[in-house]
């Protein structure tokens, strides 16, 4: 066998280790940006902050915080008993989208994780499945088009869609959608069907893909043996 049908067949055995891998290495950075904070590592957590902002919008009432008061600080129009709000605790006017953005957190009210609620769900959920298909030897069926619309796609997209529609500051918007503000639980279930369907959906496809290449690359180990 030539070396690129070594590493061929290298990867068709163990590409869920690589998945499963990359999409725990980027879940786990996005966790180590407050706990690099909280130790006082400013320059690493400014930095991963940074680079995750290319990808989320990072808003600190829609993030989870560590080390601090609160594991959230939803908007006061999400209305979510037993919460200081975004507005009272961290002191910024609920538009003040990029104020949010750029809150990192502090030693009182905690560090906010570098991916928003709804996209530590996502990542959480496509790495859980991960593991899960793994164990299991990657055997099993994929879910069909139409249950992934229906379990991931269809939830994430009314709750994401809806809440951005009803927050258009357009009169004529706003009486046909109030306005609405998702809350820290309704992302985080949201983004984990999404994310765990679509891994659901995806993974087993390619374990397909993968098989056929394992096979195709024995039967030519086994020619020119």
């Amino acid at each position: 066998m030539k070396t690129s049908d070594a590493i061929s067949l290298w990867l068709a055995n163990h590409y869920m280790l690589l998945f499963n891998f990359f999409v725990f290495l980027y879940w786990a950075f996005a966790v180590a940006a407050p706990i690099f904070m909280n130790f006082g590592m400013r320059t690493p957590a400014n930095l991963i902050y940074r680079a995750y902002s290319l990808t989320c919008h990072q808003l600190a009432f829609r993030s989870w915080f560590l080390f601090g008061e609160q594991a959230a600080y939803p908007r006061a129009s999400a209305g979510i008993e037993g919460y200081g709000t975004f507005e009272e605790k961290i002191g910024m006017a609920s538009d003040d989208y990029f104020g949010a953005r750029d809150f990192n957190g502090n030693e009182k009210l905690g560090y906010k994780i570098a991916l928003c609620q709804r996209d530590v769900a996502i990542y959480g959920g496509l790495f859980a499945f991960g593991i899960f298909f793994s164990f299991t030897k990657q055997k099993i069926p994929p879910l069909t088009w139409y249950l992934w619309i229906g379990l991931g796609v269809v939830p994430i997209g009314l709750d994401g869609i809806s809440q951005l529609i009803s927050q258009i500051p357009i009169p004529f918007i706003q009486t046909i959608i109030p306005f609405r503000e998702s809350s820290p639980l309704l992302r985080t279930i949201t983004g984990l069907l999404f994310g765990i369907s679509t891994a659901w959906f995806a993974y087993p496809v390619v374990e397909i893909s993968m098989r056929d290449t394992r096979e195709h690359l024995k039967r030519k180990e086994i020619r020119s043996a």
